[in-house]
């Protein structure tokens, strides 16, 4: 398990003398401290590992204190960052408390309003709610899935793009990652927004049982079929019908499937009534088509009918910088869900949910949210109260990262090492998953002497 520690702060400061000073005595009241001459550094430094406070210089070379506050808002929200400048102008000032700074101290600095500054800063670390999110879903405001990251960027730009359209699309990605939320989205946007949104999971259900969930059928059509019923083609009609799991369906209702999307036409179960339908199909599936296809277990017909235009669900592990915002939302809605009062979750939490794996994608994330929520003791969510899988996973992480204590370099260049690895050598994937410029991460390389081949 994780061991409690002292207060961990990082010092951003261009001034050796200051960071001198502020080191000594933050040594005195018992805290640790970390050195950064720069805004940029402080960034990297963030994305290395967490920290309990930061304090950091505004005019600064490289990267300004204003700037770097930006992205380490980004990185980690939990973290409270107290400004320091020596030119304590009220338009400065006004400007990093609206970017989320906790608070804005001049220089030279009173240290003792800086410790009870800092007390209450770390005292009260919570997640900013500069997003407003729908009560049940995870959108914003606008309607679009929670997430900022490049890929999610570039889905949605996708979703704007085909939703006015009559397309099918199929909804590729890892289990848990929202397909369904692509589906509604795609709905909501579409000219058939105010027609019915049907989902349908075609994996829970026997072939026979499908058949008449699509299709409807009559009285008398099997036993039990007390009544006439009708399908959910029918109850979609002018609307939108996603189909969940679609690579799981049997060969011979793929072939009705087919029929339905050629002609635009059905016949009940048991009936011989032919049905028009005006229905939008939406698929979704974890498995690929493709290899499926080649297989000989899912129709080559049909897949052209449903793969017209293909959108894919990325894996929460390629869009880490959404974690801090669905982070938000799991933890409001978990807290209201089980009638509990959490307030936020601390910097250390927050740094392992960025950077664990997520083999189950955000399905997992809100789970371990929820957990937390209706185990932690306390108001904030902390690493104690995360599942035993993630915490097993942070053990082995951080044995095998075998970072000598207090050498910042190193930790980078690991972090470094990993994602070049993690990304096959590919330098642009690997800045972009590090959230740095391609120009910076190949000055970076040459610097810690990474084999560039």
């Amino acid at each position: 398990m994780i061991k409690k520690h002292a207060a961990k702060v990082l010092i951003v400061d261009d001034e050796p003398a200051h960071r001198y000073m502020l080191r000594s005595v933050l040594a005195s009241w018992g805290w640790e401290a970390v050195e950064a001459d720069d805004g940029l550094t402080a960034v990297d430094a963030v994305r290395s590992g967490p920290f309990d406070l930061v304090l950091m210089d505004v005019c600064m070379t490289n990267m300004d204190g204003t700037e770097a506050l930006r992205k380490i808002r980004a990185i980690n929200p939990a973290i409270p960052v107290v400004m320091l400048t020596a030119n304590a102008f009220v338009e400065t000032a006004v400007e990093a408390i609206k970017l989320g700074a906790h608070d804005y101290l001049a220089k030279p600095v009173d240290l003792e309003r800086l410790r009870k500054t800092a007390e209450i800063a770390m005292s009260h670390r919570l997640l900013p709610h500069e997003v407003e999110l729908s009560e049940s879903l995870p959108f914003d405001q606008e309607g679009r899935i929670i997430g900022t990251s490049f890929p999610m960027q570039t889905l949605w730009e996708m979703i704007l793009q085909v939703a006015p359209t009559e397309a099918t699309v199929l909804i590729s990605g890892e289990s848990g990652t929202g397909k369904e939320l692509v589906a509604s989205a795609l709905h909501y946007k579409s000219l058939r927004s105010k027609g019915p949104f049907i989902k349908v999971n075609c994996a829970a259900l026997a072939e026979n049982l499908l058949e008449s969930e699509l299709f409807g059928h009559e009285r008398g059509a099997f036993t039990g079929a007390d009544r006439r019923r009708e399908g959910c083609f029918v109850q979609a009609q002018h609307g939108t019908l996603f189909l969940d799991e679609i690579g799981e369906t049997a060969p011979a209702m793929q072939a009705k499937l087919l029929r339905v999307l050629q002609e635009h036409e059905l016949q009940r179960v048991g009936g011989h009534e032919v049905i028009n339908v005006d229905v939008r199909v939406i698929t979704a599936t974890n498995r690929d088509l493709e290899a499926e296809v080649e297989a000989g277990r899912f129709r080559e017909d049909l897949y052209y009918r449903l793969n017209v235009v293909t959108l894919e669900m990325p894996p929460l592990r390629e869009r880490s910088g959404d974690v801090p915002m669905l982070t938000d939302f799991f933890i409001r809605r978990c807290s209201r869900r089980n009638r509990r009062e959490v307030r936020g979750i601390t910097p250390e939490c927050m740094d392992v949910l960025n950077r664990y794996p997520w083999p189950g994608n955000v399905r997992e994330l809100e789970n371990a949210i929820e957990r937390s929520v209706i185990l932690t003791r306390g108001d904030y969510l902390d690493v104690d109260s995360l599942p035993l899988a993630i915490q097993r996973w942070l053990d082995t992480n951080t044995q095998n990262q075998a970072v000598p204590p207090g050498s910042l370099q190193e930790a980078e260049r690991q972090v470094i090492l990993r994602t070049l690895e993690e990304t096959g050598g590919n330098k642009s994937r690997a800045a972009e998953r590090l959230q740095i410029t391609r120009k910076t991460l190949l000055s970076k390389i040459k610097k810690y002497g990474i084999d560039n081949n």
